[in-house]
């Protein structure tokens, strides 16, 4: 009996320790957490969040979400893309964000304003105006002033879109008031209008002008350097992976993003 006795007695202190062993293992990562120990203890980041970027980041930011998706398995990066005057109503009615980047500092203060974003912003590039025409150019665009003729068909962000606001800073400074014969609530759908013909010129970002590559003609005039924009990214406060956030956001602002950036055209801030 007393072999029997020692036998069930070294199971059960066997049992006892592998037990505790496993529970050590599970600590190391709770169901919520978004990183993990890889194999060289080097915290690895996991889950997902969602971006909410200037339509005029729309391939920058493509390829930065991809490329950290790659570097970092396990992750996913969804993004949105608008106007950020757009993009900051729909987070200020209770749009899932985890990160916001803005085509100006103005919309940015507007979420700081409401206590929306978690810390300082951080400037990651600039960018100016440029005019976009058809290849064939069929209005004879040279310069700003031309743009006021009469009978030209010109396109533009609306005001309280960065590259409106902007556009209102250059009239002043020419001493050019347009007529446009619309006004669009993104870059991107001023640079549709001149790429499908349905308007001889419209005002985008020199960025833009380079992503359409040949289906526009870029013009590049003097007084675009009187409105030049300052992007800005922050954490949105209600983000519930805001390390993993962060960590874009680090990705966007570090070397690799700013190469990106550069690329594209953006000018560093």
């Amino acid at each position: 009996m007393r072999i029997a006795s020692k036998h069930v007695t070294a199971v059960l202190v066997a049992g006892v320790l592998a037990a505790g062993l496993a529970g050590c293992g599970a600590g190391t990562s709770g169901a919520g957490s978004t990183s993990s120990a890889g194999a060289s203890g080097t915290p690895r980041l996991s889950g997902a969040i969602t971006v909410f970027a200037a339509a005029s980041l729309k391939s920058t930011f493509a390829k930065l979400a991809s490329d950290f998706e790659a570097t970092n398995p396990g992750t996913k990066i969804t993004l949105n893309f608008a106007g950020s005057s757009d993009l900051v109503t729909q987070i200020t009615q209770g749009a899932p964000a985890d990160v916001f980047a803005s085509a100006d500092t103005r919309n940015m203060a507007k979420l700081a304003d409401a206590k929306l974003i978690d810390g300082a912003p951080a400037n990651f590039a600039t960018n100016v105006l440029e005019i976009a025409v058809p290849p064939s150019n069929p209005a004879s665009i040279s310069s700003f002033a031309d743009l006021a003729k009469p009978g030209v068909k010109v396109v533009v962000c609306a005001p309280q879109v960065p590259c409106g606001a902007a556009t209102e800073t250059v009239e002043k400074a020419a001493g050019t008031t347009l007529a446009p014969v619309s006004e669009e609530s993104s870059v991107t759908d001023v640079l549709g209008k001149v790429t499908s013909g349905e308007a001889d010129a419209g005002l985008v970002y020199v960025t833009d002008v380079k992503t359409a590559g040949d289906k526009v003609k870029g013009i590049p005039f003097a007084e675009s350097d009187q409105a030049v924009n300052t992007y800005p990214i922050a954490t949105v406060g209600t983000s519930k992976n805001k390390e993993l956030a962060q960590a874009f956001i680090a990705a966007v602002t570090g070397s690799e993003g700013k190469k990106v950036l550069s690329d594209a055209g953006f000018g560093t801030p």
